[in-house]
């Protein structure tokens, strides 16, 4: 079978990305002296270079993770989409100082997002195409334990501790979470990785031949290049897309703008490894889709919730993470159908469709709060 190939945007968007950044940098006095009307130009281009550039990350990823093979080509995209959030989420800290809730609704928009959308829509493609699907217990139980005591400890606790006021956690609160998940998701990978490497590989996937030639040394070096230059690109334009796409809510009428904002970034920093997933449940390696869709969620909360805590602290700023009770009951309904789900080792389309139903919900409180 023939090697991945990277694409003409994958070779192109990285240096467009990193030569804008400059070019904006550079040009820093006449972009803030510029006509009102031209205003929204750097933005908009901005924020073009960024999906490319995301794309291209992603894509550089895949072939370097076809080098490495699973269940660590999936932790290369995994941590890929990870240096991306937590680039956007700095750049979001930084615009709403006034503001203190960003971080949480892009935390929460990402369980959202994956545990009922894409999985969801996973569920539903593999239930049409092949009736039943299978997936290892001990991988799903792996990553649901971990995401349940993750998402409980930085998006619930907050709302019950006494030391601050409001949904916030005290600067020793947040260094302690902080630790503790850092440690947890460590913990995760030893499992993933080295322990019990089986419990996360597609073996139907790998009876029925689905497996790619290995990319070369050359293409790997390649596409680590391109890699570090993708996720630099979308770091350093991400301030310029981020206080843009906020204003343009307010502007078109949202009510919380905050919420939406959180969903959309997650969209498209989802959107590439999204697309990984279902591919694979469309060829009925559902174990495959799960690490990927899984792997990214448990990953936000992992390791974005210490880096944006970390940020947090030495700036001093106040971050809340606690949920308020609408969204915190839907984060238990997500957790609760995620158990039931995984936990026969089995999916057909009508668990598919019951976490497209609460994503749709999700959806419609965004703009309807």
């Amino acid at each position: 079978m023939q090697g991945r190939r990277i694409s003409i945007g994958g070779l192109v968007f990285p240096a467009l990305a990193l030569g804008l950044a400059g070019v904006f940098k550079a040009s820093e006095n006449w972009i803030a002296n510029t006509d009102p009307a031209l205003a929204f130009a750097p933005p908009l281009l901005a924020g073009a270079m960024v999906i490319g550039a995301v794309f291209a990350a992603l894509q550089h990823a895949e072939i370097v993770g076809a080098r490495v093979g699973e269940p660590l080509g999936t932790l290369v995209l995994t941590i890929s989409v990870t240096i991306i959030e937590v680039a956007i989420m700095a750049s979001m800290i930084e615009h709403g100082a006034e503001d203190p809730t960003e971080a949480r609704e892009m935390v929460f928009s990402a369980i959202m997002i994956v545990c009922n959308g894409l999985v969801g829509l996973c569920l539903l493609l593999g239930g049409f195409r092949h009736g039943e699907q299978e997936l290892h217990p001990m991988g799903a139980s792996a990553y649901l334990a971990v995401l349940i005591a993750l998402s409980i400890l930085t998006l619930v606790l907050p709302n019950y501790t006494t030391s601050t006021r409001g949904p916030s956690l005290s600067a020793a609160q947040l260094g302690f979470v902080s630790v503790l998940s850092m440690l947890l998701y460590c913990s995760f990978l030893f499992i993933q990785t080295v322990r019990h490497r089986s419990y996360f590989l597609d073996a139907h996937a790998a009876a029925l031949g689905h497996s790619e030639e290995k990319p070369s040394r050359g293409e790997t070096m390649f596409s680590a290049v391109g890699l570090g230059a993708s996720l630099l690109g979308v770091s350093l334009l991400a301030e310029r897309v981020i206080p843009a796409l906020e204003e343009g809510l307010k502007w078109g009428g949202v009510e919380e703008v905050n919420p939406v904002t959180g969903a959309i970034v997650s969209t498209l920093v989802l959107l590439p490894e999204s697309l990984n997933s279902l591919r694979a449940a469309h060829r009925n390696a559902l174990q495959t889709s799960l690490n990927g869709a899984l792997g990214s969620v448990v990953a936000t909360i992992g390791l974005t919730v210490p880096a944006v805590a970390l940020m947090g602290i030495a700036t001093e700023r106040d971050i809340m993470f606690g949920l308020n009770q609408r969204d915190s009951a839907m984060l238990l309904l997500t957790l609760m159908l995620s158990v039931v789900s995984f936990g026969a080792g089995r999916t057909n389309v009508l668990t598919g469709l019951v976490h497209l139903v609460v994503f749709a919900t999700y959806v419609f409180l965004l703009f309807v709060p």
